[in-house]
């Protein structure tokens, strides 16, 4: 109950910041909004107000803003053309579309300023060894303590949480990396061993490990007004880039697709943060915004980079695609979306599965029976 609230609460603050920046922007270039829903499917409630209806619908894993005008095939009148999305001017369009992962963006951006100036935020650990654990891969691979980890198989090292990711997506792949050891760049290369350990929140968890530790005293600290919004867009860029960073890895295969979760991960995620306290919450919402933000600017058709792309080409060729053209690539797009919908929620039933051991459970329950 409390991963499905925390969740609720998360993803409808999210699609509502992203859908409220399609809307307004729209309503900002003159473009007539018909709906504004929160959801999909089927309506729950909703309220005629001025020319825009607002909703709240029955499947809450996304949202839409409907402008007047917009789907291919729309009959649009002489009178209402200056109302209409598909003739204002393509620049218009473009900063319609790109407004929903830009505000998820900011939003994360508002989130981090907020926390930066109001509390006293621990300053990023620097990636620096600290510590070696005897008998490890560290100390066999000849990693040392006060080396400085420059990259990881070609992915520049910034902060120590990094590490702890590109580490542990490795899934016991050998890793090249590169330490500055006296002022000199070193190769070693490393295979991670997985080990169990004790998570923050007591359980025991599998992780793979090298078997260092940077045991650095974390600094907390109050930013005034300015120097905690530039530290609140350093935070973002930070995410945006280990975003970026971790598709390009999948892509290469360094990280296991089984990696991708769904809706069912995200929840549970979301009330092990609840549970360990509402800041750990925020923190997590804001790096689910810069997630969101980014998937929605990839260019697939049917999400917001697939349509900044058409627009793209519409500037290029200074006529738009052909409606035939724009009907096949949304059907392509909902196809992908819906494969990777139906894989997402494979890899959350399965993890579920190896987690709780729910096969165990049954063949326990057979037998008895």
């Amino acid at each position: 109950m409390n991963s499905f609230l925390s969740f609720i609460i998360v993803l409808g603050v999210l699609i509502f910041v992203h859908e409220f920046g399609h809307f307004l922007f729209a309503k900002l270039f003159g473009v007539r909004v018909l709906t504004f829903s929160l959801g999909f499917g089927s309506k729950v409630i909703g309220r005629q107000w001025g020319e825009t209806f607002y909703q709240l619908s029955a499947f809450p894993l996304g949202g839409y803003v409907k402008m007047y005008g917009e789907q291919v095939g729309d009959e649009v009148s002489e009178a209402d053309k200056s109302v209409s999305f598909s003739h204002k001017k393509i620049w218009q369009r473009f900063g319609i579309v790109l407004a929903g992962p830009l505000f998820n963006l900011l939003f994360a951006v508002f989130i981090f300023w907020g926390m930066f100036m109001f509390l006293e935020m621990p300053q990023p650990v620097p990636p620096i060894i600290s510590q070696v654990q005897e008998a490890s891969v560290a100390e066999r691979s000849g990693l040392q303590a006060g080396d400085t980890l420059v990259s990881i198989n070609g992915f520049k090292i910034k902060s120590w949480l990094q590490i702890s990711t590109l580490v542990n997506s490795s899934k016991g792949k050998p890793l090249l990396i590169i330490v500055q050891r006296d002022g000199n760049d070193l190769e070693i290369n490393a295979t991670p061993e997985l080990k169990s350990i004790e998570g923050p929140t007591g359980k025991k968890q599998e992780r793979y490990l090298l078997g260092i530790s940077n045991t650095t005293e974390l600094k907390f600290e109050k930013k005034p007004l300015f120097a905690a919004l530039q530290a609140a867009f350093l935070e973002t860029w930070g995410l945006i880039y280990m975003t970026f960073n971790g598709i390009v890895m999948m892509f290469k295969g360094l990280i296991p697709a089984s990696e991708l979760g769904g809706p069912i991960r995200i929840a549970e995620i979301a009330g092990k943060q609840m549970e360990m306290g509402w800041l750990n919450l925020v923190n997590f919402t804001a790096l689910l915004s810069v997630n969101l933000g980014i998937l929605n600017l990839l260019p697939i058709p049917v999400l917001d980079g697939g349509h900044l792309v058409f627009l793209t080409v519409e500037a290029i060729r200074r006529k738009p695609l052909n409606d035939e053209s724009l009907l096949w690539a949304q059907k392509i797009g909902i196809a992908l979306l819906g494969s990777l919908m139906i894989f997402v929620f494979y890899n959350d039933i399965a993890g579920l599965v190896k987690e709780y051991d729910l096969i165990g459970i049954i063949q326990k329950w057979l037998a008895a029976t």
